[in-house]
């Protein structure tokens, strides 16, 4: 389930953007002003988009945009001005788009889904804890080092990578990692999270859920 962070002041206009992404499938997280957002920001590592109001107390949008840019997040901007040349100067700050307050729910959920299709898209590289992985390469590494996995503990890996805090089940993973799950068996999966687990020290973090899969948490 992606996680949004809603930059807003107006509660009004915030609790009805969560209502929508909620109805969606998104987790949402509120914040009312720039620092708010900051703090938030800098200490929630799964955050997939924030939708950032320009006009907040504190600090503005444009502010905070500054500050989170080399986190590489995406962002929408969310403002009542129209003019051209905010547009523009959101767009340069590093923004992925921009919507003009009042705008329809189901605008606001077709740009976030573009967005995140895009970046997810475009991602060359995803990490967790100490562990990294190249998404062009292949490739993982742990502290530095390369760890040699099969072609399905490596899919295994950035699935769960993809999908943080979430519970998946063993269903879910065969469908994804093994694409037909008809002729495979569940212990597949089972023994493929052992391996995992061994390899890159993840025996604390990729927990059994019981009767249902494993969670990576972290």
């Amino acid at each position: 389930m992606p996680k949004i962070l809603i930059v807003e002041d107006d509660q009004t206009i915030s609790k009805l953007i969560a209502a929508s992404l909620s109805i969606s499938g998104y987790e949402s997280i509120p914040c009312f002003d720039g620092e708010e957002a900051i703090h938030t920001i800098k200490n929630d590592p799964h955050i997939d988009l924030i939708l950032l109001d320009i006009m907040l107390p504190k600090m503005d949008g444009f502010q905070v945009m500054e500050s989170i840019r080399p986190l590489g997040i995406p962002v929408i901007f969310l403002t009542a001005m129209g003019d051209v040349s905010e547009r523009v100067k959101g767009l340069k700050s590093g923004a992925e788009d921009y919507i003009v307050k009042p705008f329809e729910p189901l605008e606001l959920l077709a740009r976030i889904e573009i967005v995140l299709r895009r970046f997810h898209r475009d991602r060359k590289s995803l990490e967790f804890k100490d562990i990294t992985v190249n998404l062009e390469e292949r490739s993982v590494r742990k502290d530095g080092t390369l760890v040699e996995l099969t072609p399905k503990e490596y899919e295994l890996l950035v699935l769960f990578l993809k999908h943080p805090n979430v519970a998946l089940t063993r269903d879910k993973i065969l469908d994804d990692v093994w694409e037909c799950s008809a002729n495979i068996e569940t212990r597949t999966v089972d023994n493929h999270v052992q391996r995992l687990r061994k390899k890159l020290g993840l025996e604390e973090c990729l927990k059994t859920v019981f009767k249902v899969g494993y969670r990576l948490e972290g």
